[in-house]
C-alpha cells in the first residue's frame, strides 16, 4: 500500500511523460486487453486501442497510470506464486486421494461397496476430521486434535467468564453513572431555581439602589450647582488653588498674632467715654471712689482693731 501511495504521488514523477513510460503503461494497458478476451479478432484490436494512451498523454495521467501498473503487475505475480503452491498442493491431494482410494477398493473398503452404516460411520469419522483439521486417520491425531479442543474451550469459557465479570462490572458502572447522572439533574435543576431567585432578589436589590443612586445622584447635583453659584457669589476663581489659600491662612495667623496686643489694649479702653472731658471726669470719678474705698477700708480696720475681746 504504501509503495502504491508513493507511485501515485503525481510529485515523485517528475519525468512521467517520458517515451519509456508511456510505452509501459501502453504495453500494460494491452496485457490487461489480452486477459479480458480479446486476443487475436478485430474486437481484441479495438479494445486494444481503446485501452491505450492517447497521442498527447499528460504526465499525471501516465503518473496513475504507471503506478496502477507497478501495483497490478506486483499484486498480478504474488497471486501466480500463491495460485502455483495451491496447484501443486491441490496434485499432491489429487495423488494421495487416488493412493488412499486404490488401497481401499485393493482391500474391499471402496465407498460403493460398504454397508450404510460404516458408510455413515466413515462420514461421521471424516466430518469430525474436517472439523479437528486432521489430515490422518491415526488415534493420536484424534487424541490431540481433541485435547486441543478442549484447551480452545477452556480458554473460550475462561474468556467467557472474564467477558461476563467485565460485562457485569460495567452494568453497575452504568447502573452507578445513570444514578449520579439523575442526582446530577435534580442538582442542576436545583441551581436553576436558586439561580432564578437569587436573580430575581439580586434584580430587585439592584432597582431599589438605582432609584437611590438617582435620587443621590440629583441631590449631588444640586449641591454642586449651589455650590457654584456660592462660588461666584465670593469670587471664587480657578487661579485660587490650594496652595494660595494656604498661603492667605499663614498671612491671616500672622496679622492676627500682631494685631492681638493693640486689640487687648484697645480692649480695655472700651469702658471710656468717647470726649476727653468726660474721659477725665470718669477718671476723678474712679479715684473718688478709689479714695472713699480706701477710708471705708481703714475705718474697717481701725474699729476692728479697737474693739474689745478681738
Amino acid at each position: 500500500m504504501d509503495h502504491t501511495a508513493e507511485h501515485l504521488d503525481p510529485a515523485a514523477s517528475a519525468s512521467a511523460s517520458a517515451p519509456a513510460f508511456v510505452a509501459e503503461v501502453n504495453a500494460w494497458l494491452a496485457s490487461l486487453a489480452a486477459e479480458g478476451g480479446g486476443v487475436g479478432g478485430r474486437g481484441g484490436g479495438a479494445v486494444v486501442s481503446e485501452l491505450s494512451l492517447g497521442p498527447d498523454p499528460t504526465p499525471r495521467g501516465v503518473s496513475y497510470l504507471r503506478a496502477l501498473a507497478v501495483a497490478s503487475q506486483a499484486r498480478s505475480h504474488a497471486a501466480g506464486i500463491a495460485a502455483s503452491g495451491l496447484r501443486a498442493q491441490a496434485v499432491e491431494y489429487q495423488a494421495e486421494a487416488a493412493r488412499l482410494r486404490e488401497a481401499l477398493e485393493r482391500a474391499g473398503l471402496a465407498r460403493d461397496a460398504l454397508p450404510p452404516p460404516a458408510a455413515s460411520a466413515a462420514r461421521a469419522v471424516a466430518a469430525v476430521a474436517n472439523l479437528l483439521a486432521i489430515r490422518d486417520t491415526e488415534m493420536s491425531s484424534f487424541v490431540v486434535a481433541s485435547a486441543d479442543l478442549w484447551l480452545r474451550r477452556a480458554e473460550v469459557e475462561e474468556k467467557r467468564d472474564k467477558v461476563h465479570k467485565e460485562s457485569k462490572a460495567l452494568l453497575d458502572y452504568t447502573r452507578k453513572a445513570i444514578t449520579k447522572l439523575t442526582e446530577l439533574k435534580r442538582m442542576l435543576e436545583k441551581f436553576k431555581n436558586d439561580v432564578e431567585k437569587q436573580q430575581v432578589e439580586q434584580m430587585a436589590d439592584w432597582q431599589t439602589k438605582l432609584v437611590m443612586m438617582d435620587s443621590k445622584e440629583r441631590q449631588y447635583i444640586l449641591q454642586v450647582s449651589n455650590y457654584k453659584a456660592m462660588l461666584n457669589r465670593v469670587g471664587y476663581t480657578p487661579e485660587i488653588n490650594h496652595c494660595v489659600l494656604m498661603e492667605m491662612a499663614e498671612h491671616k495667623k500672622d496679622l492676627e498674632r500682631k494685631t492681638k496686643p493693640i486689640a487687648d489694649t484697645l480692649r480695655s479702653y472700651q469702658d471710656l467715654p468717647p470726649d476727653k472731658a468726660l474721659a477725665a471726669l470718669a477718671i476723678e470719678d474712679k479715684k473718688r471712689q478709689y479714695t472713699a474705698a480706701e477710708k471705708y477700708l481703714e475705718d474697717v480696720l481701725q474699729s476692728a482693731l479697737t474693739t474689745p475681746g478681738l
